[in-house]
């Protein structure tokens, strides 16, 4: 793209994404490349500015990530985090070794606030800190901007050079002031405009679409989550009724789900575009049978998808393109784009199989993040219940069910992941409308302005919720009798990213009404837990 860009030079950290996503949040477009990529054809970018990324390796070993010393005398701004900063010590001439004591989670740091990076800063406050190696030497020119108990150059700086290094993680919300030090390190030290914004994007986006697909005709995985629904209003807009959206209903949606996406997108919808919806589940019950492996229930699905759009490719007729709602946590986790490992495979992500019979694919949001795709669809006009719908993963309920999957057990799941839902909804809900009421603002409880309504929403208010079902079977007592029955688990988490989260404080009262309702309805349930696990170490989805 022919904008104003911020490179993050990937050394195999956890969090790359995450760091491109703070920098889009400074409205400065980002994109990740793995250490590998040759120089010069970093700087061929025209980047203004580099942000070297964490990473597992120790930078004084043998074998060990690296960069040509010649990336920091090019003129262009550079920050080094964690490995990224001991990296760039390293190569110009400071010391790094191991610390004898480790610093790992919350830790309190102060800070130089004459330095720009830390503008609007306050000098004492806390950071995420995970490393083993420390600086324990600055290179020549360089000072330290920041300190902590066991740290003693906890950020540098080279202000001539415009070299910068925090040992600890400012990409990660567990660093209160990390956006604004990143904010000031993009905006002030790089001096980026903040040019990137969704309205340009989507007027961009069409218009490329346009271009791509002149008056082929475009078959789009239609899953009704956000993203696959947002990459369906851009092509609708794009080519209308070129584009034929198959909607799979494998049995592995939440209760109720597949029938809400055909009101939204079918005949009856307001959208320009051919709808057709194939009800698969028996097929994928039988392809699943026996499978407990979370990844291998990915995989397996993923390729299913594959199959019955081949078929439902061969009905239509010719189809130039297969559309696809990729974005970029998608790629990045699949281990393309970086050095990152693969954290989990995406059945949307690597490319068309050989044997399928498409010209080509079109993933028109491949380079944005949630929070971005969901701005996206707003520009769209989709509605917003449909935009801010909580993330649902590909694979559906298939790794929210831990063990083998049968019709039964998705029953209970969506059951038990129903009045779940609905209890926090319902809990929310009287919150809002009684902390509007004191504004003077009345909502009205039972058809309500949800972009009102969640202006008043409690602070406990999950980003993402859902009820999972063990394999775990338990010892219980229900009336007189003695069982031995499944247990769900119930996790909420707080979110901007959907990369780091914490759990949310849902309210103990709503929590008990939620656990009498799942052992009193939902046949074979005689357990509720509460995942209280952040992200990291976690992950969001329970599988």
């Amino acid at each position: 793209m022919d904008q104003e860009k911020v490179i993050v030079i990937d050394f195999g950290g956890q969090y790359n994404q995450l760091v491109a996503r703070r920098v889009r949040e400074c409205d400065v477009y980002c994109e990740i490349y793995s250490y590998r990529k040759p120089l010069s054809e970093i700087k061929a970018l025209n980047p203004k500015g580099i942000i070297l990324t964490g990473g597992p390796d120790s930078c004084y070993l043998e074998g060990a990530a690296t960069c040509d010393a010649e990336l920091f005398n090019m003129g262009i701004p550079v920050l080094g985090l964690c490995y990224g900063a001991q990296l760039m010590m390293q190569v110009l001439g400071g010391k790094v070794e191991r610390a004898a004591n480790r610093e790992y989670g919350h830790t309190d740091i102060r800070i130089d606030s004459t330095s720009p990076v830390f503008t609007g800063v306050p000098e004492e406050t806390t950071c995420w800190m995970s490393h083993f190696d420390y600086i324990s030497k600055a290179a020549s020119g360089f000072k330290a901007i920041a300190t902590t108990g066991n740290c003693p150059y906890a950020a540098i700086e080279n202000p001539e050079k415009k070299l910068y290094g925090f040992q600890f993680h400012p990409e990660v919300l567990h660093t209160p002031q990390g956006s604004s030090m990143i904010y000031n390190f993009v905006r002030e030290v790089c001096g980026c405009s903040g040019s990137w914004k969704m309205e340009s994007f989507v007027e961009d986006t069409v218009k490329s679409l346009r271009d791509t697909i002149g008056d082929g005709k475009v078959l789009l995985a239609l899953s009704g989550g956000v993203d696959s629904s947002v990459a369906a209003g851009l092509l609708a807009r794009a080519v209308g009724k070129q584009l034929t959206c198959v909607f799979v209903d494998h049995g592995l949606l939440r209760k109720n789900e597949g029938d809400q996406v055909e009101q939204i997108f079918g005949d009856k919808g307001g959208f320009e575009l051919n709808f057709i919806r194939v009800n698969a589940a028996e097929r994928y019950y039988n392809k699943l049978e026996g499978i407990t492996e979370p990844e291998e229930k990915r995989k397996i699905i993923g390729e299913e998808f594959i199959r019955v759009f081949e078929e439902e490719a061969k009905k239509i007729g010719t189809v130039d393109y297969l559309a696809q709602g990729t974005i970029y946590p998608d790629v990045v986790e699949s281990g393309l784009g970086g050095e990152s490992a693969v954290i989990k495979s995406h059945h949307n992500v690597g490319g068309l199989p050989d044997f399928v019979d498409f010209k080509e694919i079109v993933e028109p949001l491949r380079m944005l993040f949630k929070d971005e795709v969901r701005e996206v669809g707003r520009q769209l006009g989709i509605p917003e219940n449909l935009v801010s719908r909580q993330p649902f993963p590909g694979p559906g309920l298939g790794i929210r069910i831990i063990g083998d999957i049968t019709a039964e057990k998705v029953v209970m799941v969506q059951d038990a992941d129903w009045i779940y839902r609905e209890e926090v909804e319902n809990a929310a809900r009287d919150y809002a409308v009684s902390a509007a009421a004191i504004d003077g603002i009345k909502i009205d409880p039972e058809n309500p302005d949800y972009s009102v309504m969640k202006k008043y929403y409690p602070d406990w208010m999950p980003d993402q919720y859902f009820a999972a079902l063990t394999n775990v079977r338990s010892v219980g007592v229900m009336g007189d009798e003695r069982t031995s029955d499944s247990a769900v688990c119930v996790r909420a988490v707080k979110t901007v990213d959907f990369m780091t989260a914490e759990s949310a404080e849902i309210p103990f009262a709503v929590l008990q009404k939620v656990m009498s309702r799942i052992i009193n309805e939902v046949r074979g349930v005689n357990r509720v837990f509460y995942d209280l696990t952040s992200k990291p170490p976690g992950t969001i989805e329970f599988e």
